[in-house]
């Protein structure tokens, strides 16, 4: 039907086979429309459209249905299409011819033919008179832009008339112009020459006054450094001659205080004359290790740590690694430092007027540890890059004020006797290990 039906005409028989379709009891429905059946009546002839038409020329039990169909609901266009003298000239071509081919009448293929020319026809003269359209509205176009030509022209032809005007006006100004521009010419050359010798000038005085200026910006540089160093310095002197001094008066009032305690002196002040008395008489100071470390106890005597941290104010400091190497040698670096701060740990917590700091070698290990966790009341240092932990050790004692009792735990005979040289009193590794396992 695709080949021998007009679109339009094929429209129409398929709307009429969709209408058909919604009647029938899906019993007799044929099997391939039976999917066309379920589809929305609004959208069945469009999306069925194919297996409509094909039902209608294939499926004869079908197409007489769907005559049956328009019998019923078309009896007057029927009648006309079956009548011996044919359709009035006034019925629509193409439904005549859907309803004849779908009556399979004597004539349908004629009227097919008559829809398809009448179809062609309305066609041509669509198409006709939308090119006559078309002519019209150029034509139109036309013509309005050949009144707009017309118009532009005569304007342009004005605007000619007044250029020509004004070029003549302006060539007779330029002649009288012409003497006034040659005299401005030689002032301007006149000007030129003086501006190029003040510019000179301005320029030659510019670099002097940069010169002076970066000079000046130079002395300033120097000075403000100079004086930043000063503030630095004495801020780090002043800081560090506070901290000293605070430590030693720290130091001093608990070394006092201890020494009123262990001899139960009276809080009264002595006399000046007394003071002089005493000196008369070949009395000494007051040492705070005497006592400590005594002849008589091996080094390993644990007894003497428990001395030493009875002294009032005291700062120990142990050489990390020379104790645990010794005590635990066996065990990694990192067991090692977990080990001693342990004990240390438990250790300052006995003495909390006590002041111990931990030193290890970063030498010792590929990379500095990081996030070592402290005990509380210890300090743990390790030695600065490219130093050893000795180097760090003198560093401690020597920042420490004259007069603060200091202690070294170290067995490293080059340690003790430099720290010793700086005033330091220096304790064994093997007694502090001894402690720590009791």
């Amino acid at each position: 039907m695709n080949d021998t039906l007009p679109a339009d005409v094929r429209a129409q028989v398929v709307a009429y086979a969709a209408d058909t379709l919604a009647d029938l009891a899906e019993s007799v429905v044929p099997p391939s429309l039976l999917a066309v059946r379920r589809f929305k009546p609004s959208r069945r002839a469009r999306l069925g459209a194919v297996p409509l038409a094909s039902a209608m020329e294939n499926d004869a039990h079908f197409r007489g249905r769907v005559a049956d169909w328009v019998r019923r609901t078309n009896p007057d266009l029927v009648a006309a299409v079956t009548a011996p003298d044919g359709p009035p000239p006034a019925a629509p071509p193409a439904q005549v011819a859907a309803i004849a081919y779908i009556l399979r009448t004597a004539e349908w293929a004629v009227l097919v033919e008559e829809a398809a020319r009448s179809s062609a026809q309305e066609v041509t003269s669509a198409r006709i008179d939308a090119a006559a359209q078309e002519i019209r509205r150029l034509e139109e176009q036309i013509e309005a832009v050949r009144r707009l030509a017309r118009a532009e022209q005569e304007q342009l032809r004005g605007q000619l008339e007044q250029a020509r005007a004004d070029v003549e006006e302006g060539r007779r100004r330029l002649r009288a112009s012409a003497d006034r521009v040659r005299r401005a010419e030689v002032t301007a050359r006149e000007i030129s020459l003086a501006a190029e010798a003040a510019r000179d000038a301005a320029l030659q005085t510019a670099r002097e006054a940069e010169a002076e200026a970066r000079r000046l910006r130079a002395k300033v540089a120097d000075l403000e450094a100079a004086a930043s160093a000063t503030r630095r310095d004495n801020r780090e002197s002043r800081s560090m001659d506070e901290a000293r001094l605070r430590v030693l008066l720290d130091t001093l009032m608990a070394a006092a205080n201890g020494v009123r305690r262990e001899l139960s002196l009276p809080t009264t002040v002595a006399r000046p004359a007394d003071l002089l008395v005493r000196s008369e008489s070949g009395g000494r100071a007051f040492d705070p290790f005497s006592g400590v470390g005594g002849r008589g106890r091996a080094e390993d005597d644990p007894t003497i740590i428990d001395d030493v941290l009875a002294v009032p104010g005291l700062h120990l400091i142990i050489d990390g690694y020379n104790v645990t190497k010794r005590g635990y040698g066996s065990l990694t670096l990192q067991a090692q430092r977990a080990r001693l701060l342990a004990g240390l740990g438990a250790l300052a917590g006995r003495s909390p007027d006590t002041e111990v700091t931990v030193v290890f070698d970063a030498t010792a290990v590929l990379a500095r540890p990081v996030g070592v966790a402290m005990p509380r009341g210890v300090r743990v240092v390790f030695s600065q890059a490219g130093e050893l932990a000795d180097d760090e050790i003198r560093r401690l004692v020597r920042a420490e004020p004259q007069g603060r009792p200091v202690a070294v735990v170290t067995s490293d005979r080059e340690v003790a006797d430099n720290c010793g040289a700086l005033g330091a009193r220096t304790v064994s590794s093997d007694a502090l290990l001894s402690r720590l396992d009791r």
